[in-house]
């Protein structure tokens, strides 16, 4: 039966989640130089409507058809075959299926544009296309099924209440991988050319943030207060530790560095929101700041060119927040959820621990292979005359900025 104010909620949350890959458009678009913003945001466009295609044929049957292996959904949803308006979403919330089909597809959006940051100026679009398609038919899909879709993940108990590990983990993984396939940029563009951008992104992604992670719940009940207000706090007590932190070390305190920070933390709690209490959201905010500006520090001391920091805030968050989730979780929150280790839960927290460690693995392996394979048949970096003049240009046949 259909319950409308679940159904209501949900389309707003959906609504959310889409604007959070043009928000991520603005986000990386600010931070990279003047000749390189078409080419960015447009790796974020661009899968709002090829993903799509993928998701409605092939994707969403992927993901949440009934199981084969424990490891991918069959052909039953094909082309959304069997999915009327009359069919809804097998669980209490009273939803109809095609708002689930949209809602997961916004996160299946947004996955694979978090990996083009670190390889920012460095990958031609043809290949990017290419890689695109088969990172999600071989790494997001088959994550989807095995921790939400009934595979072996869920089924072994593993919790991730909105993407720790299906989104952050793998998509973060995946970039540092591709860091060390493509290598430095031939002209190293450090400073962001123009941070009133990176701010309007970071407001984009913070605000649609609130349907990923209390959205993630389906349905309206207390879970879904408990994740939206986790989601504020981990995000506010990260910014301004970040906060702290460039004041502390680079002697001032930084926008830039506050806008990252928030990130970091949305990033971090995504996989907690649901299962821990607001005073563990409070910690794990202040944590995220702590290890993704650590992790930075040792990115920039290893001299690996992840331009945009994708590894070090989605996937050093994504990893760290599965472990926290591990180890603050309390069936006191959410009694379909789990007891981390500090409330005796020690399997848990290792199941927690193995299912993202080798997600990692893999997405890191995939990533790689996939970009050499790739390569193979076109080439994956632009050449060292555009990437160093204007790879917009050269790419797209577009500038962002003209002067007249």
């Amino acid at each position: 039966m259909l319950n409308t104010g679940n159904t209501a909620f949900m389309l707003v949350a959906t609504s959310l989640v889409m604007l959070m890959t043009p928000g991520l458009a603005f986000f990386y678009g600010g931070l990279v130089g003047r000749k390189s913003v078409l080419v960015i945001m447009i790796q974020s466009f661009v899968s709002m409507g090829w993903t799509t295609i993928l998701w409605v044929t092939v994707g969403f049957t992927m993901c949440f058809g009934p199981d084969v292996g424990g490891i991918i959904g069959n052909g039953k949803y094909l082309f959304l075959n069997g999915i009327t308006v009359k069919t809804f979403f097998s669980s209490n919330s009273g939803i109809p299926m095609f708002v689930f089909v949209a809602y997961q597809m916004m996160f299946a959006i947004i996955t694979p544009a978090l990996i083009t940051g670190a390889f920012a100026e460095r990958v031609r679009f043809k290949a990017y296309m290419i890689f695109l398609t088969v990172w999600l038919l071989f790494v997001y899909f088959p994550l989807v099924h095995m921790i939400w879709g009934g595979g072996i993940l869920q089924q072994w108990g593993v919790l991730d209440f909105a993407g720790g590990i299906v989104v952050h983990a793998s998509a973060g993984f995946a970039a540092l991988a591709s860091v060390f396939f493509v290598g430095k940029r031939k002209k190293k563009n450090t400073k962001p050319h123009s941070i009133p951008l990176v701010a309007l992104g970071t407001a984009l992604l913070w605000f649609g943030w609130y349907g990923f992670n209390a959205g993630s719940e389906l349905k309206v009940d207390a879970i879904t207060a408990n994740a939206f207000l986790n989601t504020d706090v981990a995000a506010s007590f990260a910014a301004i530790t970040w906060l702290i932190l460039a004041r502390i070390f680079e002697r001032k305190p930084k926008i830039l560095g506050m806008l990252t920070g928030a990130v970091a933390g949305l990033a971090t709690i995504t996989p907690a929101a649901g299962y821990v209490s607001v005073k563990s959201a409070m910690i794990i905010g202040i944590m995220a700041s702590i290890f993704g500006y650590a992790a930075i520090s040792f990115k920039n001391r290893m001299q690996w060119d992840d331009a945009l920091d994708v590894w070090g805030v989605h996937g050093i968050g994504g990893y760290l927040g599965i472990l926290l989730l591990g180890a603050f979780a309390s069936l006191k929150v959410n009694i379909n959820g789990a007891n981390g280790l500090i409330f005796g839960g020690s399997l848990f927290f290792f199941k927690e621990f193995i299912a993202v460690t080798g997600t990692a693995i893999y997405a890191f392996g995939f990533t790689y292979a996939a970009l050499w394979v790739i390569n193979k048949f076109t080439t994956v970096k632009p050449s060292d005359k555009s990437e160093e003049e204007n790879i917009d240009m050269f790419e797209l046949g577009e500038e962002a900025y003209t002067t007249i």
